[in-house]
């Protein structure tokens, strides 16, 4: 019997950045789980699924039981939900507000508490276990109309600086990546009629995934902005 793939978990794997993120690690001979709210079509997934409400703490420790029981506790702890809401600040609901905490924030936390307690025993390995959290643009600029999208990354990015900081001398290298820019999708081309090049490759961000999964202990990223060449910063 031949060694046992590596294991990513990717917490948001819809169509898009979380596809592109499946797809490369396979080709890199990882085994993948999704977690996700909804499923994705079966003609376009190769690769395993569990379907609950990340924000949903019963919920999340259940899931977390029978993925370590049936898979074993991952390498690679990916968060990559995402819930944008641009609206005026009178017009956003406290429900609204609320939604885009849970969505984003609160979820990282639920997955941080349920896998890091297991992943910590393997931090003793040559490079550790990995948890890396998508952030944006609006995890470190507030804009006008972004108030509950930007106030949740923001939460998310100052949660990911304490995990890592909390973590590393256990093994476990924990990353938060500023994706600045139009992730190159069917819908983002629809939506922003944007030129390929002024967009940032799902392929592109994945690799740099990777390599953030597989770095020494001597040199871990702890954070990483990724941009398109044409973007201004």
């Amino acid at each position: 019997m031949g060694a046992q793939k590596p294991l990513v978990i990717i917490a948001g794997l819809g169509e898009g950045l979380g596809s592109g993120l499946a797809d490369f690690f396979i080709g890199k001979g990882y085994q993948v789980i999704g977690l996700n709210r909804s499923a994705i079509s079966p003609s376009s997934k190769s690769w395993s699924e569990y379907l609950l409400d990340l924000s949903d703490e019963g919920q999340v420790q259940k899931t977390v039981n029978a993925v370590v029981k049936n898979h074993g506790v991952p390498d690679v702890l990916i968060h990559n939900t995402q819930q944008l809401m641009i609206e005026d600040f009178e017009s956003t609901t406290a429900d609204q507000f609320e939604a885009c905490w849970r969505s984003m924030t609160l979820s990282a936390f639920l997955l941080a508490q349920s896998f890091l307690p297991e992943m910590k025993d393997k931090g003793g390995t040559i490079n550790g276990c990995t948890m890396i959290v998508t952030g944006a643009t609006a995890s470190i600029r507030g804009g006008a109309k972004f108030a509950a999208f930007s106030s949740a990354k923001f939460a998310l990015r100052g949660l990911v600086q304490s995990l890592a900081r909390s973590y590393q001398k256990q093994g476990v290298h924990i990353a938060h990546v500023l994706l600045d820019g139009i992730i190159d999708t069917e819908s983002s081309r629809q939506l922003h009629q944007l030129d390929t090049e002024r967009m940032i490759q799902p392929e592109a961000i994945a690799e740099m995934y990777w390599q953030l999964a597989n770095q020494p202990k001597s040199a871990w990223v702890h954070e990483l902005d990724i941009r398109p060449s044409v973007e201004n910063f």
